[in-house]
């Protein structure tokens, strides 16, 4: 029998004539019937920026990324470009020598970021989205996303001051502006950085540059690679011998991962205070609340596929146990399904290049 006979012979069960199957039979009807697609414009590429020249430092647990100076940067820029793919994130990654515990180096006009920033702007022009990571953590001793001070009561730890980190946020967020940037992205998690960063940003005369808050960031087991990548793993410097010492932890200020409806009250802030676009992150650990903020605004919604969740998928491919071509399609294609608009991958050239979003 063919398999046009197949499908048109009688029900082999009298009555059952609702067959969702039938819209599944060729390649063809499958891609007729998708609801998700993933277009090389719902994808965003990361970079991290190393000053010098001539720089290509491999990132040992985070497979295909390096860290690299500006030079070698162009050519990926343009590569992306080729597949398609037309927003980079560009994260710096300072000297130790120029880190603090006041982040001074975070709003240095010759720094990775701006450096990077005038570079790509004058090769590429208005062809690319480039999009700056706002935090302090890749720029203090400590790696903290903030200014820590001594807690008012005894205690064994530094804490993060909120209010004194966000004049730090919005100089930086200025100076990526200035260099060029068509969206500045404060990740930090300190309350009212949007507002105040808006702010600076209008006030400098930059009033179209736009904010894509990380509005619902989690305290998440899963940033891993990114912290060897950018040199910002927290709790480094005391602030004397037998003083406090500062925090091994980010919990007292991202996002506990027990809560869900916690992320609608912070993206909702977010979006008063001025955010153009919304970020969830981590993404496949929280496709719940992606879905759940879905409904909730009409802003654009960002989700990034964070370092361990694309290293845990290189090294399941790697090991063999599973495919990663199918992998990476299923689980790009997932978080394009739960709500996101823009999809922040370091898999994202590659997938296209390979062909696995076909």
């Amino acid at each position: 029998m063919t398999r046009h006979d197949a499908r048109h012979a009688p029900d082999a069960q009298a009555g059952l004539t609702k067959r969702p199957r039938r819209a599944r039979a060729t390649r063809a009807l499958r891609d007729l019937t998708a609801e998700t697609d993933v277009l090389p414009r719902h994808l965003a590429l990361p970079h991290f920026v190393r000053p010098g020249r001539g720089i290509e430092e491999a990132v040992a647990s985070l497979p295909g990324v390096s860290r690299v100076s500006v030079d070698m940067l162009l050519p990926r820029l343009e590569r992306q470009l080729r597949a398609g793919v037309r927003t980079a994130l560009l994260f710096g990654v300072p000297d130790d020598a120029d880190k603090d515990g006041g982040a001074r180096s975070a709003d240095d006009a010759a720094g990775p970021v701006p450096s990077a920033l005038r570079a790509a702007r004058e090769a590429f022009g208005d062809d690319l989205v480039l999009v700056t990571d706002v935090c302090l953590c890749a720029h203090t001793d400590h790696g903290h996303c903030g200014v820590l001070v001594r807690p008012r009561a005894h205690g064994s730890e530094l804490v993060v001051d909120n209010d004194r980190s966000l004049e730090r946020l919005a100089a930086m967020a200025a100076a990526h502006a200035e260099a060029g940037a068509d969206l500045v992205s404060p990740s930090d998690m300190m309350d009212g950085r949007v507002a105040t960063i808006r702010a600076r940003l209008d006030a400098a005369g930059f009033s179209s540059v736009g904010i894509l808050s990380y509005a619902v960031k989690y305290a998440s087991a899963f940033y891993g690679p990114f912290r060897d990548a950018a040199g910002s793993a927290p709790g480094g410097a005391a602030a004397a011998p037998d003083g406090p010492a500062a925090p091994t932890t980010r919990e007292t200020y991202q996002m506990d991962p027990r809560n869900a409806r916690e992320a609608l009250r912070e993206a909702a802030l977010d979006e008063a205070e001025g955010a153009d676009m919304l970020m969830v992150k981590p993404a496949l650990a929280y496709l719940d609340v992606l879905a759940r903020l879905r409904p909730t605004t009409t802003l654009p919604l960002v989700a990034y596929q964070v370092s361990g969740e694309y290293a845990m998928l290189k090294a399941a491919a790697a090991a063999g146990v599973l495919d990663e071509a199918s992998a990476m399609r299923e689980t790009i294609t997932a978080i394009r399904r739960a709500g996101a608009d823009l999809i922040v991958t370091y898999a994202a050239v590659e997938a296209l290049e390979r062909g696995w979003l076909r």
